[in-house]
């Protein structure tokens, strides 16, 4: 029963996953949202992975179905880690337009200033980093673990985000000194 329990979970998660999804405009992006090695296929849309979740949910199901134990797990953890991930890109797209239209006005805003700033967001996503680290070691639960772990591969994957920034905002300013 238990397994019945794991898919039912997965499915809903997954609707609720591709209703959240549905409520966003499929526009393309340029740059890679997720790790390679997250997703077999490589889309321009984030619809292009939710298919991917459903097609390994399709093949989880099978798998129970077949009794193949070594591939239920698998795919389980793997559709687990596809689904946060989706989720998290969902939930960062108001930034990305922001970061868009952030790009395209680049020479309007100083670029000291963004450096400055985003010099500031590093620190605080270190600190951020840190003080989850501190709690993991705290924890003696392993769900708390596990949560725990979750928010700092989530913090670390914003300040990798923003050192990519910082990189791009010093390029811009050596080019705009190079010009002068």
């Amino acid at each position: 029963m238990g397994i019945q329990n794991l898919l039912s979970a997965l499915e809903k998660q997954i609707s609720m996953l591709e209703k959240d999804l549905s409520l966003l405009p499929d526009t393309p992006f340029s740059i890679p949202r997720f790790d390679q090695a997250l997703f077999h296929h490589h889309s321009s849309k984030l619809g292009g992975y939710m298919q991917e979740i459903k097609q390994n949910m399709e093949q989880l199901k099978t798998c129970v179905n077949d009794g193949r134990i070594e591939q239920v797990k698998f795919l389980s953890e793997r559709l687990v880690t596809q689904i946060e991930a989706l989720k998290r890109e969902i939930s960062t797209q108001a930034l990305r337009k922001q970061e868009d239209k952030f790009e395209r006005r680049s020479q309007e805003q100083d670029l000291y200033q963004r450096l400055a700033e985003h010099q500031d967001y590093e620190r605080r996503l270190i600190a951020m980093i840190d003080d989850r680290e501190l709690q993991l070691n705290k924890q003696n639960t392993i769900t708390d673990k596990y949560k725990l772990q979750k928010e700092i591969a989530a913090l670390a994957g914003r300040l990798a985000r923003c050192r990519q920034a910082l990189i791009r905002i010093e390029k811009s300013i050596e080019k705009q000194e190079n010009s002068d």
